[in-house]
């Protein structure tokens, strides 16, 4: 295990319970990435495609959010 993914999990270990489950799903679907219940290999729709393309223009701009944009937007989900 990395030392980011077992600093990661450490966080998550002082999380409520249905966060801990939510972490725990996304590790699942992550791990799991790339196939299908049927085998086959997971292939994004051309929208999604288009959005991580997007995302990752704006990530090579540098256009990431403000640590106040990042604030504000804990404070909805109660953190």
């Amino acid at each position: 295990m990395t030392k980011l993914l077992d600093k990661g999990i450490e966080a998550v270990r002082g999380l409520p319970a249905d966060r801990q489950d939510m972490a725990g799903e996304l590790l699942l679907s992550l791990a799991n990435i790339g196939l299908a219940e049927t085998g086959a290999p997971y292939s994004l729709s051309a929208e999604q495609l288009a959005d991580v393309k997007l995302a990752i223009a704006e990530a090579d701009r540098g256009e990431f959010a403000s640590d106040k944009d990042m604030a504000e937007t804990w404070k909805k989900f109660g953190r």
